[in-house]
């Protein structure tokens, strides 16, 4: 397969990549290097990747920005970020994608854990997150062409050790990458899935 994965340098990016690399042809997409360059807040730059980029068997995402801060303290600028990055951005890889899947392909969008399971700060991104879910949802009942589905992340071990967090309870990027693969290669239509489910 030839699949387009935008967000490819990041912690999961990197595990999906690696995940598919040795069966089927990764295209890397990322706001600065990679194969291809692309600003996910930015709807031009979107439709210029996939002109670029042709025809593909499966397009990936697991990029989107928001900003995890106190209720108190998000900004008009921090909800922005999220709606226009976070959501928008991954709503127009499918708007602007669907062309460019062939018959019979996939595009995996990715939302988190924190849709269904909030946490202190995160009403941003709870916020983008269970909006892209409950997009997919809604918008896999009028395609017919391509299948939609969304991975909902938990916390990453090697995110969380970064930052310099108790990681046993997170999911490392490899396993959480096999939710990514299974939505590529399964049957599943307007789905979220829930990486621990699948490591």
């Amino acid at each position: 397969m030839k699949i387009l994965l935008i967000g490819a340098s990041g912690t999961i990016g990197q595990a999906v990549a690696q995940a598919f690399s040795g069966e089927h042809q990764v295209i890397k997409a990322n706001f600065s290097g990679g194969d291809v360059k692309v600003d996910l807040g930015n709807s031009d730059s979107i439709q210029a990747m996939f002109a670029e980029v042709g025809q593909v068997d499966a397009v990936i995402s697991t990029a989107g920005l928001a900003s995890f801060a106190p209720l108190e303290l998000l900004s008009d600028a921090n909800y922005q970020l999220a709606l226009q990055n976070k959501l928008m951005g991954q709503i127009n890889l499918l708007r602007f994608g669907q062309a460019f899947v062939k018959e019979g392909g996939s595009i995996t969008l990715t939302s988190g854990i924190l849709s269904r399971q909030p946490m202190p700060g995160s009403a941003a991104i709870s916020m983008a997150n269970g909006a892209l879910e409950s997009f997919v949802k809604a918008a896999a009942l009028e395609l017919d062409n391509v299948r939609l589905n969304v991975v909902a992340p938990a916390f990453v071990k090697e995110t969380m050790e970064m930052m310099g967090m108790d990681s046993r309870h997170g999911l490392s990027a490899a396993d959480t990458a096999k939710a990514y693969v299974a939505a590529v290669t399964g049957t599943m239509h307007g789905e979220t899935l829930d990486a621990p489910d699948y490591s």
